[in-house]
């Protein structure tokens, strides 16, 4: 009920607003002093937009995505002789590129659609005309704006460069820079070392047992004889037994003569 109470009271809605008014001008004025005061505007506001003609290939996709069909383009092709080429080369040349400002509504899909950034958005506004027919603005007109575009944000450190920057550096390089980037070997990163993986100890030998003793040359007489001649012996002496570790070893027999020695005759 004390809704519908206040709701009936008659002329509070024009006691509220005339409230509002009050409080209104008892504030200080917030007009923007134009053109005597510029207005402080954002730094890539929708003004106008620019043409940079060098960067256009009349690929006509700003004109087939315009919402209002306000932009008009028309080009022809001539022919580009290349040294060495079989036969010249054909390419596009832009002539005509307007823009009617009068139908523009500032989507600015053009601008997005473009794959060569030929367009560009300047935050300039004050073109206005006492004839609407001026607003037709044409390549000349759109490519003095060019100037007034702001730079492009700052790329990532990582990142590639821009389009603008890469041509702009390919310019001032000349054309063999292009060909030596081209034909350079790329750079191999250096793999880190590979460090080998500990090998387990290896597990101690058992000590081998020792083995028999055998001769290794025959063994000759080393006894005076009484015999004239030379005593030699025909044959090796073979050990009896193996040699022990721990014991003294065991004597091999005497070699035999094997001719008689001779007796000397007795004095007559």
């Amino acid at each position: 009920m004390s809704e519908q109470a206040e709701r009936s009271t008659p002329g509070k809605g024009l006691l509220n607003g005339l409230a509002v008014t009050l409080k209104t001008l008892t504030k200080r004025s917030t007009t923007q002093q134009y053109p005597d005061v510029e207005p402080d505007l954002p730094p890539r506001s929708r003004g106008v937009i620019a043409l940079l003609e060098e960067n256009c290939t009349v690929c006509m996709l700003c004109a087939r995505e315009c919402p209002d069909w306000c932009i008009y383009i028309d080009s022809h092709k001539e022919e580009v002789v290349v040294p060495g080429a079989a036969r010249p080369r054909q390419r596009n040349v832009l002539d005509k590129f307007d823009i009617d400002f009068s139908l523009c509504m500032y989507c600015g899909i053009c601008i997005e659609v473009c794959p060569f950034d030929a367009l560009h958005w300047s935050p300039e506004f004050e073109y206005a005309e006492t004839d609407v027919l001026d607003l037709l603005h044409d390549k000349d007109r759109l490519a003095a704006w060019m100037p007034t575009v702001p730079a492009p944000p700052a790329h990532d450190v990582l990142g590639e460069p821009s389009k603008e920057e890469a041509t702009a550096t390919r310019k001032l390089a000349g054309p063999g820079a292009a060909t030596a980037a081209k034909t350079a070997r790329p750079s191999v990163r250096p793999k880190p070392p590979t460090t080998a993986a500990p090998q387990p100890p290896a597990a101690p030998q058992p000590p081998a047992a020792p083995g028999p003793t055998t001769a290794t040359g025959p063994t000759t007489a080393t006894g005076p004889t009484t015999a004239t001649g030379p005593t030699t012996a025909t044959g090796p002496t073979a050990a009896t037994g193996p040699t022990a570790a721990t014991g003294p070893t065991a004597a091999s027999e005497p070699p035999a003569a094997t001719g008689p020695a001779a007796v000397p005759e007795p004095e007559q």
